[in-house]
């Protein structure tokens, strides 16, 4: 029993071991397609309006309600410890754009856009679409992994500057509804205690969650295996992986950019 015990931790750190390098052999590639500037940008495009367009609605529709839920507890909270709703605006305003705005946003494209790529990739990997680039000379990595990295690496901060503007509408929305809020007062709030550095706080991670999110989608679609049950494998795991990663690599970066004064 017990060598069976050591055997299968020892086959689950050797599948980990091979994932890995697998993985830091595509990003290695990546880069040196990158470094060529050999870029396929009419699939760039492309990838750009599958991944960012198509995004869009349900990226701003769940930060708007993001934005609402986190006005309602503010003021609730504020109003039951001081008798009257403060500081909604500014609770809003910087949970939305240094921490929820970033982060939701890279959660609800992996999940949408991110598995579109992994299923996508994955299908052609078990029909050997891939197989075939390689026989007509073509490196997948430079046709189908670059052009979907720099697409991620493009839109999502831009979905995530739409998605703290709408987040804030809707901390408005509530603030005016339920609070008798003014406007006025809840953009004063916002302008006078926020800065341009705690947007840049929020804005910088998101290169960081495009990265990831787009690599580890890419990765898990080249690597399938098993016909069209490993594609459906596949996709699951890319969805799980990235939005495991935002949430872990959010805590590092953040604790980076803190230590750097960009806080």
């Amino acid at each position: 029993m017990i060598e069976r015990i050591f055997g299968g931790f020892g086959g689950l750190v050797l599948s980990a071991a091979e994932e890995t390098g697998q993985f830091v052999l595509l990003v290695r590639s990546t880069f040196q397609w990158l470094l060529r500037g050999r870029i396929e940008w009419r699939q760039t495009l492309i990838q750009m309006s599958r991944i960012g367009v198509d995004s869009l609605p349900v990226t701003a529709m769940t930060s708007f309600f993001t934005g609402m839920v986190l006005a309602l507890q503010t003021g609730a909270t504020s109003k039951h410890f001081f008798n009257t709703p403060l500081f909604v605006g500014t609770v809003v305003a910087f949970s939305i754009v240094m921490e929820l705005g970033p982060v939701m946003t890279a959660i609800v494209v992996a999940g949408r856009a991110g598995a579109a790529i992994a299923a996508e990739l994955g299908t052609m990997k078990v029909t050997e679409q891939i197989d075939a680039l390689y026989t007509l000379g073509t490196d997948p990595v430079r046709y189908l992994v670059i052009p979907r990295l720099l697409a991620f690496m493009v839109v999502l901060p831009l979905l995530t500057v739409i998605s703290d503007f709408t987040g804030i509408i809707g901390g408005l929305f509530v603030a005016q509804v339920k609070y008798d809020i003014p406007t006025t007062v809840y953009w004063h709030d916002i302008i006078d205690n926020m800065e341009i550095r705690h947007f840049v706080h929020g804005f910088l991670k998101t290169f960081v969650f495009a990265f990831v999110v787009s690599m580890i989608s890419s990765y898990k679609g080249v690597t399938t295996r098993g016909g069209a049950e490993g594609v459906g494998k596949a996709t699951t795991s890319a969805v799980v992986a990235s939005m495991t990663l935002v949430l872990v690599l959010d805590y590092f970066a953040t604790a980076l950019l803190n230590a750097m004064g960009i806080t």
